[in-house]
C-alpha cells in the first residue's frame, strides 16, 4: 500500500483544469470495486501460484492495470478483474518455474492461517488444501488456470477463454484433461470435521509423548510426509512414505535431538494443522490431511520465509 491510500499506490495527477474532480471520481469508483473483490482476486492468484507473497504482488499488478481501465466500458467488474488477475498470475507462474527448479529440497505451498468460514466451505477448503495444491503443481500453467477458474470458482468457458486467450472449445478440452489428471492423483474421501479433529488430537498426543504405537494407530498405511526447509532449516530432502517409516523417523529424530516438542492445534488452508514449538521456540507448521479417520498426509513447513502469513488470518472466498 502506498501513502496515497490507493490499493496499488497509483497517484492521480490533474491533467487539465477542471479535470481533477472527474479523475478523483473515477479513481474512487475503481478503488471501491477493487477492494470489494480483493479477497476473491487474492484467492484466485494464490490457488494458481501456491505463494501468498506472489499473490499479493499479482494483486498489485492487477490494480495498476485496473485503475487505467475506462470504467464505462466494463459491464461486469468481477470477471473483468479476475481476467486481469489470471493473466498476471499466468505470467508470474511461468517465470516462477526457474525458482522452483532451483529450490533446495522439497517445495510446499506457502501456508495461510485461515478463518473458520473457509473450513466451513468444503469446496473452498479442498481447493486451497496442501494436498490439492501439490497436485496442481503437476499441471501446465494454462491447465492450472483453467482448472482453478472452472472447478474452484465456477466460471463459464467463455469467461475463462477470455482470461487465458483460448477459444471456449479449447478451454472445454483443457478443463476435461486437467480434471481427469487431478482426480487420478487426488481422490476425494469424505471425513467429518469431528473425525479430522480427533485424528489430529491423537497425532498431537503421540507426537509430544514420542509414542510410536500411538503414531502407528493414527497414520494411514500409505501416509506421506513432506518437509520444506528451503535450504534455511533442516528438512528431509525427499518425501517419506509409509506409516512405519514415518512414525519411526519422527520418534527417532526427536529422541536423537533430545528436544521437547509441543504442538498447538490451528487451521491452515482451511484444514487442520499443528503449530510446532521446539524447546519453547516456534519451529514450523504441519498441515494435516485426514481421510477415512486416518492421517494420509503431513506437510511440514519450516522455511521461515514461508511462515509470515500464519501470524494473522487471511480471508479467502469463492465469491
Amino acid at each position: 500500500m502506498s501513502t496515497t491510500g490507493q490499493p496499488g499506490g497509483q497517484r492521480q495527477t490533474e491533467s487539465a483544469p477542471g479535470g481533477r474532480a472527474s479523475c478523483d471520481h473515477v479513481t474512487a469508483e475503481a478503488t471501491e470495486t477493487f477492494v470489494a473483490h480483493r479477497n476473491l482476486l487474492f484467492t484466485v492468484a494464490y490457488e494458481m501460484l501456491g505463494s501468498a507473497a506472489d499473490a499479493d504482488d499479482v494483486l498489485q499488478e492487477t490494480w495498476l492495470r485496473w485503475v487505467k481501465v475506462d470504467m464505462a466500458t466494463v459491464s461486469d467488474h468481477r470477471p473483468y478483474l479476475v481476467r486481469i488477475t489470471t493473466r498476471q498470475a499466468l505470467n508470474r507462474l511461468r517465470s516462477m518455474k526457474r525458482r522452483r527448479e532451483a529450490y533446495v529440497g522439497s517445495w510446499l505451498p506457502e501456508p495461510l492461517l485461515t478463518t473458520p468460514d473457509v473450513a466451513a466451505d468444503v469446496e473452498l477448503a479442498e481447493s486451497v488444501s496442501m494436498a490439492l495444491m501439490l497436485v496442481l503443481e503437476t499441471l501446465s500453467p494454462t491447465e492450472r488456470a483453467v482448472f482453478v477458474l472452472r472447478e474452484a470458482f465456477g466460471f463459464g468457458y467463455d469467461e475463462i477463454a477470455a482470461a487465458v486467450d483460448k477459444t471456449p472449445a479449447a478451454v472445454h478440452q483443457i478443463a476435461h484433461r486437467a480434471r481427469r489428471h487431478v482426480e487420478a492423483r487426488q481422490p476425494r474421501r469424505s471425513v467429518t470435521s469431528q473425525q479430522a479433529e480427533a485424528a489430529v488430537e491423537a497425532f498431537r498426543r503421540a507426537l509430544e509423548s514420542r509414542d510410536l504405537q500411538g503414531l502407528l494407530d493414527v497414520l494411514a498405511p500409505d501416509v506421506m510426509t513432506i518437509s520444506d526447509g528451503g535450504g534455511i532449516k533442516q528438512a528431509t530432502p525427499h518425501p517419506i512414505i509409509g506409516a512405519d517409516k514415518v512414525a519411526r523417523f519422527i520418534v527417532g529424530r526427536l529422541t536423537k535431538n533430545d528436544v521437547m516438542l509441543t504442538a498447538e492445534a490451528t487451521t491452515v488452508n482451511g484444514g487442520p494443522a499443528l503449530v510446532l514449538y521446539v524447546d519453547g521456540e516456534f519451529d514450523g507448521v504441519i498441515a494435516v490431511r485426514v481421510e477415512d479417520t486416518h492421517i494420509t498426509g503431513l506437510y511440514y513447513i519450516r522455511n521461515p520465509q514461508k511462515l509470515t502469513y500464519i501470524e494473522s488470518e487471511t480471508p479467502l472466498t469463492r465469491q
